[in-house]
């Protein structure tokens, strides 16, 4: 008899991706005689490296040697000689599903997850929104491993230790944090519009957060040209900022970071799961978007989510990529730099 030996798909876009660690970290450490490979994009190779001894990571450049019909029957090939007992799709797209059909054609045990787009679709229409929490994509995920036969209670604090990563990796200008010092967050971008709080009023809460906490360090995060000349124009401004990108290299620094934060405010991005899987509070500002979407970061606490509640709109997309049918993105430009600051600080223990 096979030793079992579980594939999990995974491509997509970051904070999908890493929300998927919770999931295998908990299949890894209740199943620990399961072999588990993780099949996802290069740059995701941090989230799963070390992350138990019975998981392994494979990537795999969709956009290069495995691109196309003639790639994915090369990536298939690549995959059969794993012998895998169980494949688990946590994507369920084009590429995915082909993978899955030539699979399921093999004999092998399959099962792909359910994004319950229907009850999104009714949460998310102009008029009579049926308000309900949809089911996590932490619940999706593990419900596809449950159809396998691997049951699993969701159990996960940290990709690091208790006392996070180690800050001897990050070069010396990030320093060894104080005992009463308090390091702050800042991700103020998001893939798409209407997740993003506008830039003059996150400026407003930078200003608000260096004039009334003089001793707090805020470490900006961001990435790609325009970015980090916005993060770096705040950093010339504000002596207690640091634009994150401009001294660290890569996601393994910035992870590491991460997980010294006292807390982080994001959007609801990538940044908002990065800082989870780092054990790390965050403050969320939530705009076009919803909690009830499904997508919430790791164990973040409701109370944490700012967001405007008396907007009948909200939300109006799944994904911030819909325009504004109000046409003032109210759901963002109505929240008070205050309201940012009040909610960090209320989750904080007073100096």
């Amino acid at each position: 008899m096979k030793t079992p030996h579980i594939l999990i798909i995974r491509f997509s876009a970051m904070g999908d991706i890493a929300m998927t660690v919770p999931i295998v970290y908990s299949l890894a450490k209740q199943y620990p005689n399961v072999r588990i490979s993780v099949l996802s994009r290069p740059f995701a190779r941090p989230f799963f490296q070390g992350l138990a001894s019975n998981v392994c990571f494979m990537e795999a450049d969709l956009k290069g040697e495995y691109k196309g019909l003639t790639g994915l029957n090369k990536l298939y090939r690549r995959l059969v000689a794993k012998q895998f007992t169980d494949i688990a799709d946590l994507h369920n797209v084009l590429r995915t599903r082909f993978l899955r059909f030539r699979f399921l054609l093999g004999g092998y045990s399959v099962a792909h997850i359910n994004k319950h787009k229907q009850g999104k679709k009714l949460l998310c229409r102009e008029e009579n929104k049926v308000f309900i929490q949809q089911p996590t994509s932490f619940q999706n995920y593990a419900d596809v491993l449950k159809e396998l036969g691997y049951p699993i209670k969701l159990e996960f604090t940290s990709i690091f230790p208790p006392e996070g990563g180690d800050l001897q990796r990050l070069p010396n200008i990030i320093g060894k944090k104080q005992k009463k010092e308090r390091w702050i967050g800042i991700a103020p971008f998001a893939a798409h519009a209407g997740k993003m709080y506008p830039q003059e009023k996150m400026e407003l809460v930078i200003r608000k957060l260096t004039e009334q906490h003089p001793s707090w360090r805020l470490f900006l995060f961001g990435g790609g040209k325009e970015e980090i000349e916005v993060l770096n124009r705040w950093a010339t401004q504000y002596p207690q900022c640091l634009c994150v990108a401009s001294v660290l290299k890569g996601l393994e620094q910035e992870l590491i970071l991460m997980s010294h934060l006292d807390t982080m405010v994001s959007m609801d991005s990538a940044n908002m799961h990065l800082a989870s899987l780092a054990g790390t509070r965050v403050v969320s500002v939530w705009g076009a978007t919803h909690p009830y979407c499904g997508f919430m970061g790791w164990q973040q606490k409701e109370e944490d989510a700012v967001q405007i509640n008396t907007l009948s709109c909200r939300p109006c997309s799944v994904f911030g990529n819909k325009p504004c049918h109000r046409g003032d993105f109210a759901c963002m430009n109505n929240i008070l730099p205050e309201e940012i600051v009040r909610r960090l600080e209320d989750g904080l223990q007073s100096e």
